[in-house]
């Protein structure tokens, strides 16, 4: 791992990292962690309301060159990153230099000897695990981030969740499953408190860390205020699709309920919880979960259990019938420099696809040429969602290009797209 990822700093670091396009500047690589900054952010929600956020210490599982840290370190008093890179090491303390209290550590992949038990009150990673080929290392990472997590301390990171993966190795890595997450965390001290983005490559987890002591129990029961759509706050909730998810707004959640021993029964069967919220106005909790398959429409009774006893009275959700899969293009870029949107300068085009119920219908034609398929790869089985990696004809001229995708004898609207090069 050092080896390959040492190489990759010294090749083009911002490339490997954003996953982006080759050679970006300072700017455009700082700015490919906004998106990312903002969903761990969310979850500093969970930190104590009225807690000193200069006296809190957080560190980073696979810092690479310092660019998530640089600007999450507004939140701490102390933040300190790892990477088994010792290159990026080297880059990540130049970018954060002017920040003293930001220390970095080239570390062996696997272990944290460098920090005290119970030493931090936040740990975070992202797209790291997903290049780690050994289950053990990565086990051996969860279960160090148990020792130096304070008790009452979070852990959010990310999982390759995909059911399907390559062989592992440095790029592609060692693939989790929920089951794995959920044993771990039941066996190990922890809270499960959010896991979604299942069966894709990046699986974000959320981690309570116990604390040891027995909960007193609210003198006020948990009560059921409102159920709503789990992605648009709306009341309707659709019964199948990428929205099929319903938010329970509980108040006076027991503290120690968790998505382990926590079941959300809809209509009688079984949904999927995936999120508990931390408390907000009055103690209101959010608890989302999927829908069970084949939810029928309707005014239908929803309730929580947890350990299989009834927590509170059963509400009421309105689960409406979903609208027909719509197919449609929803990126197309080069199959290497993902910033160049419909052009190509490698000869390789990657193109997303959602609500294509079945790969095997998918095909592309370039200036009505059918185009051979290098892979497709279903990478979020919700929407569902569809990468389609294709190259490009050898003997393909550069200019303008009209690029077609069928889906069985559905035609997409064309788009055109810029043949700049060929090469790789």
């Amino acid at each position: 791992m050092r080896s390959d990822w040492n190489q990759r700093a010294r090749e083009d670091p911002h490339y490997y990292v954003a996953f982006g396009g080759r050679d970006q500047d300072e700017a455009a690589f700082l700015d490919t962690a906004t998106d990312v900054v903002r969903l761990i952010e969310a979850e500093l929600k969970r930190l104590p309301r009225n807690s000193n956020r200069r006296a809190l210490r957080a560190l980073e599982i696979g810092c690479g060159p310092g660019r998530l840290m640089r600007m999450l370190s507004r939140h701490f008093g102390e933040i300190h990153g790892v990477d088994v890179s010792d290159e990026m090491i080297g880059l990540a303390r130049q970018r954060l230099r002017d920040i003293p209290y930001a220390h970095v550590h080239a570390n062996n992949g696997a272990s944290l000897p460098q920090f005290a038990d119970e030493s931090f009150d936040f740990i975070y990673s992202y797209a790291v695990f997903q290049h780690i080929p050994s289950r053990d290392v990565i086990l051996e990472y969860m279960r160090e981030t148990r020792r130096v997590l304070k008790p009452g301390a979070f852990f959010h990171g990310q999982f390759n969740g995909l059911a399907h993966s390559a062989t592992p190795d440095t790029w592609s890595g060692a693939v989790f499953s929920p089951a794995d997450i959920r044993f771990f965390t039941s066996n190990n001290g922890f809270q499960l408190l959010n896991l979604d983005g299942v069966d894709t490559q990046y699986m974000w987890t959320t981690w309570l860390k116990n604390n040891g002591a027995s909960t007193t129990p609210s003198s006020q029961p948990p009560m059921i205020r409102r159920t709503t759509n789990a992605y648009s706050g709306e009341p309707l909730i659709p019964h199948r699709g990428r929205h099929a998810a319903v938010s329970v707004w509980i108040q006076n959640l027991p503290a120690e309920c968790d998505l382990n021993g926590l079941d959300v029964v809809i209509d009688g069967s079984r949904g999927v919880p995936i999120y508990i919220g931390p408390p907000g106005v009055e103690g209101i909790q959010q608890v989302n979960a999927w829908l069970p398959k084949d939810a029928r429409t309707g005014l239908v009774p929803v309730e929580l259990q947890f350990n299989h006893q009834r927590l509170c009275p059963p509400a009421i959700a309105r689960i409406v019938p979903a609208g027909p899969l719509v197919p449609r293009i929803v990126s197309i870029t080069d199959g290497v420099n993902l910033v160049q949107k419909n052009q190509t300068t490698t000869g390789l085009l990657k193109i997303q696809v959602e609500e294509i119920s079945s790969s095997g219908s998918i095909a592309a034609l370039l200036d009505n040429r059918p185009l051979d398929h290098i892979d497709i790869l279903c990478t979020d089985p919700m929407p569902p969602r569809h990468e389609i990696n294709l190259k490009l004809p050898e003997d393909l001229p550069a200019g303008p290009h009209t690029l077609e995708i069928r889906v069985g004898s559905r035609r997409l609207p064309p788009t055109q797209i810029d043949v700049i090069s060929h090469s790789l």
